[in-house]
């Protein structure tokens, strides 16, 4: 049975369909990628899938559960999806460390000594350990990202969520977060990432699905989408982006 199974989800904004009748699934270990040109409808149907966003209809049944129905628990949905946003989101206020310890002394309750240990953990997965001092404005872009991938690992969520993790990086720290994210593919962390970057597809991935205008229009292993697909949107948009990289 899958982890996420996605039937018939539509969401509207003022009566303007942005998706269309989403069906996909994720199964534990797996790890997909989202793609398609800006406006399709990639990072809605992400905050979809873990209610950031109400959907208008369709389901959305994670870990056996419609969590689309009334009188869900929401919050305790999103400890169990952890979500890295494009622009970070860590508190600038607070050290990578105490990023990262916050949602396990407050959701998980742990103690701060066992807090600590776990993040202390998590940082050194990704090579971040000596950051773990530094607040965010001492720290470059990959940095950062990689601390919001961190904190997202440490609450030990059923599925990662990663919207345009490297879109706000410069090439050299792009490279820093896809090989930070390859070593967690290679872990079968479940993950589901929208990106427009083939490179990091590539790499991340056991499959993309493409979307086009609010729909799914296909889903298959890079090397096919990306070099040898029929549909003339498809060659059209990874022409475009494969060339422009």
């Amino acid at each position: 049975m899958a982890l996420m199974e996605v039937k018939d989800l539509v969401k509207s904004f003022d009566g303007k369909a942005v998706l269309k009748g989403i069906n996909l699934e994720l199964s534990e270990g797996q790890a997909k990628v989202v793609m398609g040109a800006s406006g399709c409808g990639k990072s809605t149907l992400l905050r979809c899938l873990n209610l950031l966003l109400q959907p208008t209809s369709g389901q959305i049944i994670f870990k056996g559960e419609d969590i689309t129905r009334p009188g869900v628990d929401i919050r305790k949905v999103r400890e169990d999806i952890g979500f890295v946003f494009q622009h970070f989101a860590l508190y600038r206020h607070l050290t990578v460390e105490e990023n990262v310890t916050l949602g396990l002394r407050k959701l998980k309750k742990m103690k701060a000594k066992e807090a600590v240990q776990k993040a202390s953990h998590e940082l050194e997965r990704v090579g971040m350990i000596e950051h773990r001092g530094k607040y965010p404005a001492q720290l470059s872009g990959g940095q950062k990202q990689r601390a919001a991938i961190v904190r997202a690992l440490a609450m030990d969520p059923a599925v990662l969520f990663l919207d345009e993790p490297t879109s706000a990086l410069d090439p050299e720290m792009s490279r820093e977060v896809v090989t930070v994210i390859n070593k967690l593919f290679l872990e079968n962390v479940t993950m589901l990432c929208v990106t427009h970057d083939p490179f990091l597809a590539k790499y991340i991935s056991d499959s993309i699905i493409f979307m086009d205008e609010g729909m799914v229009v296909a889903e298959d292993i890079a090397e096919r989408l990306f070099y040898d697909h029929a549909d003339e949107r498809i060659k059209h948009f990874f022409m475009s982006v494969i060339d422009h990289r």
